[in-house]
């Protein structure tokens, strides 16, 4: 039997599936993106529900759209071919801290790769450079008192009338590091190729003045690659930890190595997954790392002259915040965030103190702040929060001292994921999953969330902020507990800006892991 004309038309297409999947997908995207969960979760939801969508879109354009057989194959072979070349083209390089990837042309070099590497160790002449006028030491990890405040220093308020002038820029290798000044000399940890290395650069040309060479590499997908800690410099030697262990002491003049020890075979233990991010503490005659090693080898001191080890104690695994030494309840103690726990350890024979218990699902990166009153703010990221201790002295069981905590208070309302918290006439400024928050430490509540500056850093210089970005930019901020008061901007690098600054003096040290930049800050006014 013949067919008639309407059996020989076409069907239509069916789109209204295809509408039905992307409405819902924005919808989903749209409510996950006006929520108040941690950025990094907004990311993966929204990704998860695009890609669920992309699937049934590619499964609807296969099974159900009713297009022609050949349009449909052709369609199909597209997208194929856009994701191959797309792989071949260009190479994932990292991620944001809310884990959105970073991508790069396979051909795009880095600093990482075509910087001088190790095996061009040149030690230095044995002469401290002149340091610059208006130039001071920041001689460890958040500065002279290791709590990310510098203290005299009085900065111009008006960027755009005097903005900072930069000094010197340059190319550096890959690496989350930090800068210590001591005398004019600037140092910092950097990965050049198969090497992890030590350059001391002059504050007032950038320059490089020596290097030393370790053969490790640290590298991972996601947290990047090189070394994180921040060295330390005392009394003319320079004590750095790499990312995979490495504990030395140079020469701060010439980076002649004195002793070194790998803390991870000396204490049987393994590196976490980050890195060792934990910058070294000098304490009187020792050199003190968070190890976390076998039962009491958690934290560990070595003798800053020899090498040899001295004391440790604790037995909890490592975090990435680096030790604090400090004084609560009258008892001067070294406090440290591991992985599972806030611990407090005896400064001369490492004893544990104290011991308070910590989620340890997530990495724990921010310092622990001390607070008047014999208080102690932790705050950690990934949606966990913060929590106020007060540490007190109570009589043990056989009569002699002993110290305890009470927990104050618990709130959401500041997750310090990598910005290290600082406190200012009463208030706690940091920045809570990257954005700025005023805490007041009384409660835990916020007086004010304002200014998305990513997950960078801070530093409260004689009561204004300097804010580091995650985007690259410098910025300064009024540390006002009324409202979030934006005072100047400086674009100082490009790229992920996770490193802590540093200020010596009028000297401001910014760098990443691609390029480092010193600027002369406004003074006055």
């Amino acid at each position: 039997m013949a067919r008639t004309a309407p059996d020989l038309e076409p069907r239509s297409i069916r789109w209204w599936p295809a509408i039905a999947v992307g409405i819902l997908a924005t919808v989903a995207v749209i409510w996950i993106q006006s929520g108040d969960s941690t950025g990094q979760n907004k990311y993966t939801r929204s990704v998860m529900f695009v890609f669920v969508a992309l699937v049934l879109l590619v499964l609807w354009w296969t099974f159900l759209s009713r297009l022609a057989a050949r349009v449909r194959v052709a369609g199909l072979v597209i997208v194929v071919g856009v994701v191959l070349a797309g792989t071949q083209l260009v190479r994932f390089s990292g991620v944001t801290g809310d884990l959105e990837p970073l991508l790069k042309w396979r051909w795009t070099a880095t600093p990482d790769e075509t910087l001088p590497r190790g095996g061009l160790d040149s030690p230095g002449p044995g002469l401290v450079p002149d340091p610059p006028p208006g130039a001071a030491d920041y001689p460890q990890f958040l500065g002279p008192n290791r709590n990310g405040t510098v203290e005299g220093l009085r900065l111009a308020r008006d960027w755009d009338a005097r903005p900072p002038r930069e000094v010197w820029r340059r190319e550096v290798g890959a690496g989350w590091s930090s800068f210590a000044v001591a005398g004019g000399i600037a140092v910092t940890q950097e990965q050049r190729g198969p090497d992890e290395m030590v350059v001391a650069y002059d504050l007032s040309t950038g320059e490089i003045l020596w290097t030393h060479s370790d053969p490790e590499r640290y590298d991972t997908t996601i947290a990047g690659i090189g070394p994180r800690a921040t060295p330390t410099v005392v009394d003319g030697r320079v004590y750095t930890l790499g990312a995979t262990g490495i504990l030395n002491a140079l020469d701060l003049a010439t980076g002649k190595r004195f002793w070194t020890r790998n803390i991870v075979e000396d204490n049987e233990t393994v590196n976490p997954e980050w890195g060792r991010s934990g910058s070294p503490l000098v304490l009187d005659a020792v050199v003190v790392v968070s190890a976390g090693g076998s039962p009491g080898k958690s934290l560990v001191a070595y003798d800053r002259e020899t090498g040899e080890r001295v004391w440790s104690d604790g037995d909890d695994f490592c975090g990435y915040s680096s030790p604090y030494p400090t004084i609560l309840a009258g008892v001067p103690q070294i406090l440290i965030f591991n992985r599972g726990s806030v611990v407090a350890h005896d400064p001369g024979t490492g004893e544990v103190l104290w011991s308070f218990p910590w989620p340890p699902e997530q990495p724990n990166v921010a310092q622990p702040l001390p607070l008047p009153g014999d208080r102690l703010l932790v705050s950690s990221g990934y949606g966990i929060g913060s929590k106020l201790l007060r540490v007190v002295g109570r009589e043990g069981e056989d009569g002699e001292s002993v110290l305890d905590t009470e927990l104050i208070w618990e709130s959401p309302r500041l997750k310090a994921k990598f910005t290290n918290p600082v406190f200012h006439d009463g208030y706690v400024y940091s920045l809570d999953d990257g954005t700025m928050v005023c805490l007041d430490p009384e409660n835990g509540e916020r007086r004010w969330k304002r200014g998305r500056y990513g997950h960078g850093q801070v530093l409260l210089v004689d009561g204004l902020l300097i804010v580091t970005t995650e985007k690259g930019d410098v910025v300064l901020v009024e540390p006002d507990p009324d409202e979030h008061v934006e005072l100047g901007r400086v674009t100082a690098v490009d790229g992920r800006l996770w490193n802590p600054p540093a200020l010596a003096g009028r000297y401001l040290l910014v760098r990443n892991d691609r390029e480092a930049v010193c600027y002369e800050l406004p003074i006055g006014g």
